[in-house]
């Protein structure tokens, strides 16, 4: 099996098979992500959070960024490998872009991923295209944009507003994007613009006519303990099982009760003897 293309999630979109996205941040989730046989993965700066403990996505490092996307690289056979550019790292210049998104795909990524669809976001896309380097783009909620204290809230409530989502989706695709986040948006205005993109349209909060769906690991699993958004469906309670487990462990270990002889190495009786003779 090869692994999948940027093609390969245009022809899902034909055949109207919906394409599966997770985000992973190391090697372990990565691994789940592969035997579980997701379409993408994306490294993504919510690694801020879940990862390294920040109060933002906004203050994850490049190098950071970098380190956990080799760890997910080796993880990873099949699905397609997208890094997101951290906020700092791109939006300066075309030149800062492309050095950026270049030390990713020497990291194993297969594409970037950048938020927002300004103009100077639209430039970054084709200076990336240009240079042979797939670009997924991002609309309605970017968190990079959210500042501290700015809290998080659903983008396209109006029409007005709705029909700058459509303006921006459109210029990124315009632009060369091989697919689109849509974040935090209403579902109506999802199931209106969708069907007037061409691109894949992978969507997380917005509803369930987009192409494909992301979700973040650590929130899809039950594993951070941070309120999810509302849009977050937890298949699993994870940290509440490492925390039994954990719990467990202490307790025995408090107890004298672990470790226990099934979980020791023993030593022949003859050289025991001989090891007592000698001390």
């Amino acid at each position: 099996m090869r692994r999948t293309t940027t093609g390969d999630l245009r022809e899902l979109k034909t055949r109207g098979v919906p394409i599966v996205m997770v985000t992973a941040y190391d090697f372990n989730s990565a691994s789940v992500a592969e035997a579980a046989g997701v379409d993408v993965v994306l490294v993504g700066d919510s690694a801020a959070m879940t990862m390294l403990g920040y109060a933002s996505t906004r203050l994850v490092s490049l190098d950071e960024m970098l380190m956990l996307t080799r760890a997910v690289r080796r993880g990873l056979t099949h699905p397609l490998l997208v890094g997101d550019l951290p906020f700092g790292s791109y939006e300066q210049s075309d030149d800062q872009a492309m050095e950026t998104a270049a030390r990713f795909v020497d990291a194993g990524c297969d594409a970037v991923k950048l938020e927002g669809g300004s103009d100077a976001m639209v430039d970054r896309v084709r200076a990336l295209i240009a240079a042979g380097i797939p670009v997924m783009g991002h609309v309605g909620l970017t968190p990079q944009s959210t500042g501290e204290g700015e809290g998080f809230h659903v983008h396209g409530r109006t029409a007005d507003d709705a029909l700058q989502i459509l303006r921006e989706a459109t210029a990124l695709e315009g632009a060369g994007c091989f697919a689109v986040v849509f974040e935090a948006i209403p579902a109506p205005v999802t199931a209106l613009l969708v069907p007037r993109l061409d691109v894949p349209i992978i969507g997380i909060g917005a509803g369930g006519a987009t192409d494909g769906q992301v979700l973040v690991f650590d929130d899809l699993v039950g594993l951070f303990a941070g309120r999810a958004p509302k849009f977050v469906k937890r298949f699993a309670e994870v940290r509440a099982e490492m925390l039994s487990a954990v719990e467990r462990y202490a307790g025995e270990v408090r107890t004298g009760s672990f470790p226990d002889v099934a979980h020791g190495y023993g030593l022949d009786a003859a050289e025991l003897d001989r090891l007592r003779t000698l001390l």
